[in-house]
């Protein structure tokens, strides 16, 4: 069974977009698109808030036991991992 978490939100300009993590390889790969597009968009640097809102939805489903402390800490990694450097 693949490890899969999606959402969606509203955008600055009201569109509406979709977002799937995707753990493979050790890794959360994330793609995304907008509701009017055909094709995903995959994301080599996922933006922070998309790292921050995954970490946020594996947190709660940890808490309700659907997701490993492990998924968590690597969310947890990635997200240090994209703060900008100072």
């Amino acid at each position: 069974m693949r490890n899969l978490h999606a959402w969606t939100h509203r955008t600055e300009e009201g569109e509406k977009r979709e977002v799937r993590a995707v753990k493979n390889q050790g890794r959360w790969k994330l793609q995304s698109k907008l509701k009017h597009e055909e094709d995903w968009t995959y994301h080599e640097k996922p933006e922070r808030s998309d790292l921050a809102e995954l970490r946020d939805i594996l947190w709660r489903k940890y808490q309700r036991r659907r997701a490993s402390h492990e998924d968590v800490l690597l969310a947890d990694k990635m997200l240090a991992e994209s703060a900008p450097a100072e």
